[in-house]
């Protein structure tokens, strides 16, 4: 069984960084894309940033429009970890922020394509 664990969230004014870590317990972990979502209250689920598994050209970042450039996703296979650096944080970044793997190397936007999912650590962004 998958299980994926999420840590650094936190309250942060508006402006600053954080760094949000998902350890995972998962064999060949090097080989599937992971992703970061993220619920605001009253919300619904939406993708962050995504890394694909190692494929036959190496691994690839995605972000959703509203925190390109602002933040970066990463991973260290040795680990089994991947992380999300947030920098320049707004308050519409509030939100729980959850981990999920992939089914495959590839990953996506879309929730459906990820078959594991973290607790979610929250984040508060404060004005």
């Amino acid at each position: 069984q998958v299980q994926l664990v999420e840590s650094g969230g936190g309250l942060v004014q508006a402006g600053g960084s954080l760094e949000l870590s998902c350890a995972a317990s998962v064999n060949t972990f090097s080989t599937y894309a992971m992703g970061w979502f993220r619920q605001a209250t009253g919300k619904e689920r939406e993708f962050v940033a995504g890394i694909t598994g190692n494929t036959w050209n190496g691994v690839n970042t995605y972000y959703a429009d509203s925190v390109k450039g602002r933040f970066t996703i990463s991973r260290d296979n040795a680990k089994n970890t991947v992380y999300l650096q947030m920098n320049s944080l707004r308050p519409e970044d509030t939100a729980v922020y959850y981990c999920a793997k992939s089914a495959d190397s590839l990953g996506g936007s879309y929730f459906y394509k990820y078959d594991s999912w973290g607790q979610g650590t929250q984040v508060t962004v404060s004005s």
